[in-house]
């Protein structure tokens, strides 16, 4: 399976972007901006290509297993980029939810946010879990906003 974000519009403090599964359209995604140098918990994923995994452990799974209970099978994580760790796909609305990770729902450009970001998360997750446990899930980041 291949997830790419296709990132459109960004400002000195927020990306927005387009995530596609295996070449069509599935939703928005926020991030942090762009910076040369990495800023722990305000930089942006660099672009590229990673590996996705699950992680079992830490404050997000935790809260994660008791708000959805058997369906949560762990944190999406995105793997081996440099210089950078524990980078999750999850819930939230704003530039201040992502601390470096990836969030999903639908764009509001004028408020540069994501709405609906747990119902698309859900479904996002539901689509990838399978992929994502087999070891058969890639996620591709590339700047089209710059």
């Amino acid at each position: 399976m291949n997830i790419f974000v296709k990132r459109v519009v960004s400002n000195p403090d927020v990306t927005i972007s387009r995530v596609y599964v295996d070449g069509r359209f599935f939703c928005h995604g926020l991030e942090d901006e762009y910076r040369a140098r990495k800023v722990p918990g305000e930089t942006r994923i660099p672009a590229g290509s990673y590996g996705l995994g699950l992680r079992r452990e830490g404050g997000f799974h935790q809260r994660y297993s008791t708000l959805f209970g058997a369906r949560h099978q762990g944190m999406i994580e995105i793997r081996d980029v440099p210089n950078f760790k524990h980078i999750l796909i999850h819930i939230g609305n704003y530039d201040r939810d992502t601390a470096g990770c990836l969030l999903l729902g639908k764009a509001e450009y004028s408020a540069w946010a994501v709405w609906q970001s747990k119902t698309t998360y859900v479904r996002f997750y539901q689509h990838v879990i399978d992929a994502v446990k087999a070891g058969d899930a890639r996620i591709t980041f590339e700047d089209h906003d710059r």
